[in-house]
């Protein structure tokens, strides 16, 4: 038993088992989100005023599309991953891999709604406004997805003893 776990009694096949299910608990959370974007994106080439972005807003349109699939594909990857790999005990290499993926997913998500959040609103303002608000977005999504989550890692005991800890 793994003393790191504080009061839980449980097999590491069984802290594995728990720690998957609560990754692809949050993946379900993240994916619907990462669908309605990519499927958003890609229905706006065909709207009327797509002709009438300049070069830099289709190269904004291109990174927030990329990345979007780029999201999702990682989001997806783990529940694809599981299937393929089912029954070869393979289970803590797929929990140490997804959560790998879901940090990966939530950058690409990041850069995505950045890039699409920066389009938009050049769009409309034609001015500073969309850089402000998309560096705005994006260093929002950098302190609740990774800088608060950095910090909270390191306030952690020196055992490393957290129960949620995938790794």
């Amino acid at each position: 038993m793994d003393q790191g776990l504080k009061g839980r009694n449980e097999t590491a096949r069984a802290r594995a088992d728990r720690n998957f299910v609560e990754l692809l608990q949050g993946a379900r959370v993240a994916v619907t989100g990462v669908q309605v974007l990519f499927a958003f994106l890609l229905t706006v080439p065909f709207s009327p005023g797509f002709e009438r972005l300049g070069e830099g807003d289709r190269r904004l349109f291109y990174v927030a599309l990329v990345s979007a699939a780029l999201a999702s594909i990682c989001y997806i990857a783990p529940a694809t991953q599981h299937r393929v790999l089912f029954r070869q005990g393979l289970k803590e290499t797929l929990v140490r891999r997804s959560n790998r993926y879901g940090i990966a997913g939530a950058l690409a998500l990041a850069v995505s709604m950045t890039a699409a959040t920066m389009l938009v609103v050049d769009f409309l303002f034609h001015s500073v406004i969309g850089m402000v608000t998309a560096g705005i977005v994006a260093l929002v999504a950098a302190w609740a997805w990774f800088g608060q989550p950095a910090l909270d890692r390191n306030r952690l005991p020196e055992d490393g003893g957290g129960a949620d800890d995938p790794s």
